[in-house]
């Protein structure tokens, strides 16, 4: 990555698109100023010692955005980019639209809506909201999925795992049950392979940390990769 930062900055970009680059660095987290005049010299822009940031970043109407914790770029911004193909389109823009597609096959209102929940998060680039809602989504489906064919052979698995389980007759009795243990039942019946487990598993543990305060940070690479896995293993086949 700093070798690729290195050469577009050695490019023949304006003092703008060089800012908007070292913006669009490290999945666009907010940066203050000195940090972006640090992170240019540290890639060979020495120049940029010279240049009035805040001025420069000022300028970026519509490109540019100024929060709490820094400054980052907008979607205007990220297009602009794009456009000059120095990057290449969000894989977040992607996975919006893959779910968009996938919400409209979906008979249950209810689960519509969390799906719907994780397409605005998405929209307006909320990552962790979109990881929680979009889990919250898949595990619905699967649900339901579970009521409508398999709730016998549920309850029967689930009885052998765990002896204190209540058997379930609506999606609120599976509820009960903790997620990590509800996957390895639906595995032990069947409906999921191991393989596919372990990935659902991986997504839990991201919505788990998304969905409690803690200091961790994503980018949009990694709930691109989270919504793929529900995508093709959940809501695709379980749909």
């Amino acid at each position: 990555m700093l070798v690729d930062l290195n050469d577009l900055l050695s490019g023949e970009f304006d003092r703008k698109t060089k800012t908007l680059i070292l913006l669009n660095f490290n999945d666009a987290s907010p940066k203050a100023v000195k940090e972006i005049k640090e992170l240019g010299k540290a890639n060979g822009l020495r120049e940029i010692e010279k240049w009035n940031i805040s001025m420069v970043l000022s300028s970026l109407k519509g490109y540019a955005s100024k929060l709490k914790d820094g400054w980052t770029l907008t979607s205007k911004g990220k297009k602009h980019l794009e456009e000059l193909k120095i990057i290449g389109k969000s894989p977040i823009i992607i996975h919006h639209k893959n779910l968009s597609e996938q919400a409209k096959k979906i008979k249950s209102q209810y689960v519509q809506d969390f799906i719907n929940e994780a397409i605005i998060s998405l929209e307006y680039k909320l990552l962790k909201s979109a990881v929680v809602f979009s889990w919250i989504g898949a595990i619905s489906t699967i649900y339901e999925f579970i009521v409508k064919n398999e709730l016998s052979d549920f309850n029967t698995e689930a009885k052998r795992r765990l002896p204190k389980w209540k058997t379930a007759s609506n999606i609120d009795g599976l509820t009960r049950m903790k997620e990590y243990d509800f996957l390895q039942v639906v595995e032990g019946i069947g409906i999921i392979g191991k393989n596919t487990k372990n990935e659902l598993e991986s997504c839990l543990k991201l919505r788990n940390s998304c969905g409690h305060p803690s200091t961790l940070k994503i980018g949009e690479n990694k709930v691109a990769a989270h919504i793929e896995i529900l995508i093709l293993n959940v809501y695709k086949p379980f749909s």
